[in-house]
């Protein structure tokens, strides 16, 4: 059975392992991080986040400064899918942001159907009166 995790990855509770939800590669045991087998791009967050002001003329552009924050961007080896996005200081490890209990997830999946894609709710938006305010006007 496979388990929807998050919009790009899913874990295949048989095989214990990753899958890219766009292509179907495997992309590592479930058993670790999901991101030792993506692509890894670190980013300098100007090209993300260009200066406002002239850099050449300021100290302080608005823009991060890249001594101080990367952006890593993960990628489908496969399908070149971008997976997830995260800021960090340069030099850290990559976050460690999902770790499954894979043996409590198989006995929670062991009496449900497979979900192949996510239930997206609704199809009607009921239009509210009060404009989002909640101040309790009745119309």
């Amino acid at each position: 059975m496979k388990v929807l995790m998050t919009e790009y990855l899913r874990i295949d509770l048989d095989k214990e392992e990753w899958q890219c939800r766009v292509c179907d590669h495997t992309i590592g045991s479930a058993r670790s991080s999901y991101k030792e087998g993506l692509l890894v791009h670190d980013r300098d967050p100007a090209d993300i986040h260009p200066s406002v002001i002239d850099k050449d003329r300021y100290e302080f552009t608005f823009s991060p400064d890249g001594k101080w924050v990367r952006i890593l961007e993960y990628y489908c080896p496969s399908c070149g899918t971008q997976v997830e996005v995260e800021y960090t200081v340069p030099g850290h490890p990559p976050l460690y942001d999902m770790e499954v209990d894979l043996d409590a997830l198989k006995a929670q999946w062991s009496t449900r159907e497979e979900v192949k894609e996510p239930d997206l709710g609704p199809d009607l938006i009921i239009e509210r009166h009060d404009h989002g305010h909640g101040h309790g006007h009745s119309h």
